[in-house]
């Protein structure tokens, strides 16, 4: 079973047309640009690979760190709606790209980036589909798939 491809989402939404569908993205000014460019074309190949059933729009920002509601710092977050009828978002961080490229390089700089976007993303596939996990098995699944999903993507080009 890859919950990136389950379509369990078909008892959980409504059966409306008119629902809005696919990921979108916003980027903060102070977005790097290599983020940018590489957060994009992640996006194109994510939409030509899986079905987003829901609109999730994904901001990115140029902080270090996004603070949760708890007060608790972190570079990712998803936003799960109560109901089916609100859209989720998600939030990453990314204003440690200059550093992290100076210690990792560009490229392991990019992937770590599209790394946590992934993890975010299995979130959205877990509360999409009403994946019941504890909390630490619902982040190791998150982590599992985020690197399964990274793996994938790293065959269709040389640089992030």
């Amino acid at each position: 079973m890859h919950i990136w491809t389950v379509t369990d989402w078909k008892k959980n939404l409504p059966n409306d047309t008119s629902r809005r569908t696919g990921i979108r993205f916003r980027y903060e000014k102070s977005v790097h640009s290599e983020v940018k460019r590489a957060c994009s074309q992640f996006a194109i190949w994510l939409r030509t690979q899986y079905y987003f059933p829901l609109r999730v729009v994904v901001y990115v920002k140029g902080a270090k760190y996004i603070k949760t509601k708890d007060g608790e710092n972190v570079v990712g977050s998803f936003f799960e709606p109560f109901s089916y009828l609100d859209e989720p978002y998600i939030r990453i961080a990314t204003g440690d790209y200059d550093e992290l490229t100076s210690v990792w390089g560009d490229d392991n700089a990019l992937a770590s980036i599209l790394l946590s976007l992934a993890h975010e993303l299995t979130h959205y596939y877990q509360w999409i589909n009403s994946i019941q996990l504890t909390p630490t098995g619902r982040e190791r699944q998150a982590t599992r798939y985020a690197n399964y999903i990274l793996d994938e993507y790293s065959l269709t080009r040389e640089h992030p």
